[in-house]
């Protein structure tokens, strides 16, 4: 099986988590608190320190990764999260062994601003034949979305 990266590893990137280790990944999963690294090892996933508004604190938890899953869908408050960051980042991961994407296009940071970032990632599949997965699944539907990345996991891989 194969290594994947959630990004956001909150409450919904912990059963996501769980999830995928039942279905054979290794899992690691980030946090911007330290204090919450043993919750997300409890999930059954590695957890690691890294800021997704802080590209270099994120560039090191990419090794032996093959998939990663963008769990930013609540990140209205920073919206450089799903606009530049994440546009620096799909361009940074041609030049690793990262091959595919899973980007939640649904959540508290609106329509307008995951469009956007749905749209980098399409352009980031079209520019560089990178396989991705736009999840536009209500994550207030826990069960649905739960399958949906589950899905979106299987397609990238």
């Amino acid at each position: 099986m194969a290594r994947v990266l959630i990004v956001g590893c909150g409450c919904r990137g912990r059963a996501l988590a769980s999830v995928l280790a039942a279905d054979g990944h290794a899992v690691r999963g980030t946090t911007r608190d330290a204090g919450q690294v043993a919750v997300i090892e409890e999930s059954g996933a590695d957890g690691v320190v890294a800021d997704p508004d802080r590209l270099g604190t994120l560039m090191p938890a990419l090794a032996g990764v093959s998939a990663i899953c963008w769990l930013m869908g609540s990140a209205g408050d920073a919206p450089a999260i799903n606009g530049d960051r994440l546009q620096t980042l799909v361009e940074r991961l041609v030049d690793t062994h990262v091959r595919g994407l899973v980007y939640e296009a649904a959540g508290p940071a609106g329509p307008e601003l995951l469009g956007a970032g749905a749209g980098i990632v399409r352009e980031a599949s079209e520019t560089w034949h990178m396989p991705v997965a736009v999840v536009a699944q209500d994550p207030g539907d826990h069960a649905a979305w739960l399958e949906a990345m589950r899905a979106g996991v299987s397609r990238v891989l």
